[in-house]
């Protein structure tokens, strides 16, 4: 623990650093419309957290546990297939590449013609941007395992099962944990994008209604919420992978 703080420390001292700068640059331009405070933002979130905690932080969390569980299944399915079987990878391949080049923001509009202010314009804006990291990474770990071990199971009698089961199974999952703390920021970010673009509640529907109303630390206070929540998930999910990866360490 005295080293995990010690570790933490530098990483502490410039975050203290550039809030210090933040809050002294804030008080000099004296236009909090534009650029509040740290102060500020954190009394604004307070003011705030009836509406923030209660309606919007919900609707974003739902929009992202969706968007992520269907990320990860379609990732991981499409992981598979192209390890499995050659001519998928090369047809799939390009085309999950392709899908990263189109803008988000172009699409999202377009999911809200589609499907209105419901909870699915936002979730599909959040499984566009989340699948691909998962996709690519659990790829990457099926080519990293070794074809030597693979052949040796053979000799043994093993089949496609065992070999996928007992090999590749254990060997992918430190890739899919890499993926999913990549994922899990990003799904937040899809689906505050989705709420900025359309949708009657979310902390990206908040954040830009405070906007309109040039309410500069509302603005600032579901962004700082949905880091805080970022950070979290991400904490709980690296610390399911310590306990579910002990061998890992201990290799």
């Amino acid at each position: 623990m005295k080293n995990r703080c010690k570790g933490n420390l530098p990483a502490l001292v410039f975050l203290a650093v550039l809030l210090f700068a933040w809050q002294l640059g804030a008080m000099k331009a004296d236009a909090a419309y534009i650029i509040p405070s740290p102060v500020q933002i954190l009394v604004r979130l307070w003011e705030l957290r009836e509406p923030l905690f209660t309606a919007h932080l919900p609707a974003t969390m739902l929009c992202t546990g969706v968007g992520l569980a269907i990320s990860v299944v379609l990732g991981v399915l499409l992981a598979v297939v192209m390890d499995a079987f050659p001519m998928a990878e090369k047809a799939l391949y390009p085309v999950i590449i392709a899908s990263q080049t189109i803008p988000t923001t172009a699409l999202a509009p377009l999911f809200v013609l589609w499907f209105g202010y419901t909870i699915w314009s936002r979730v599909l804006v959040t499984v566009l941007i989340t699948f691909f990291p998962i996709t690519i990474s659990v790829f990457d770990g099926f080519r990293a395992v070794s074809g030597e071990m693979a052949d040796l199971l053979r000799t043994f009698g093993a089949g496609k099962r065992e070999i996928f089961c007992k090999l590749k199974l254990p060997a992918v999952l430190p890739y899919f944990f890499s993926a999913i703390k990549m994922a899990v920021p990003l799904s937040i970010i899809g689906a505050a994008i989705g709420e900025w673009l359309g949708a009657q509640s979310g902390l990206g529907y908040f954040s830009r209604r405070m906007m309109t109303q040039l309410d500069g630390p509302g603005v600032f206070a579901p962004i700082v919420l949905l880091s805080a929540v970022a950070m979290l998930l991400v904490g709980v999910v690296s610390l399911l992978e310590k306990r579910l990866l002990k061998w890992r360490g201990e290799s």
